[in-house]
């Protein structure tokens, strides 16, 4: 029978990386990627920038909870949406199903990376501010709650195959 291991979660704000580097893992471990804001918008078949416009933000918090419940098996790397992180039952669910990772940018590469990043414009704004500035002001306002949940703090600014490395050696 074949060993399994716990699910591999990838939590940090938007531009972190969470998508690529899950992605990647996944594919040399050989094991299910799932990114959450993917599976919500294929379950609930619209965006999240439609779902947020006609519901609200709660709703959607509401059904990205449901949305990684759902996804969590043995054996998958899964990649979060930035605000994961901002329900206590998130974070206290990761911990105690998965190997928890924050991929670590600061503000002004996570602003760089979202400005460069067409996919940007598909994310609703969160403040309505300047990409910098919003960038900015949710790492300041999540980082904490990043912090406190990861078990593993990493560098997303490293070269990908070191940051992988350092990835694999920590799982």
């Amino acid at each position: 029978m074949a060993k399994h291991h716990r699910p591999v979660f990838f939590i940090g704000p938007r531009a972190c990386g969470k998508t690529s580097v899950g992605q990647r893992l996944a594919r040399i471990l050989q094991r299910r990627f799932i990114d959450t804001d993917q599976a919500l918008q294929e379950r609930c078949g619209c965006t999240i920038a439609d779902m947020t416009a006609r519901h609200g933000w709660e709703y959607f918090r509401d059904e990205e909870s449901r949305t990684l419940e759902l996804c969590t098996a043995p054996d998958t790397i899964i990649a979060t949406g930035g605000g994961m992180v901002l329900r206590a039952a998130n974070r206290d669910f990761m911990r105690r199903h998965g190997n928890v990772f924050y991929l670590c940018a600061p503000a002004d590469i996570l602003a760089a990376r979202l400005c460069r990043n067409p996919i940007a414009t598909q994310r609703p704004s969160l403040t309505g501010k300047s990409i910098a500035e919003e960038a900015a002001d949710i790492l300041r306002q999540r980082a904490p709650l990043y912090e406190g949940c990861a078990r593993h703090i990493v560098d997303a600014t490293l070269p990908l195959d070191a940051l992988l490395r350092l990835i694999i050696h920590n799982i």
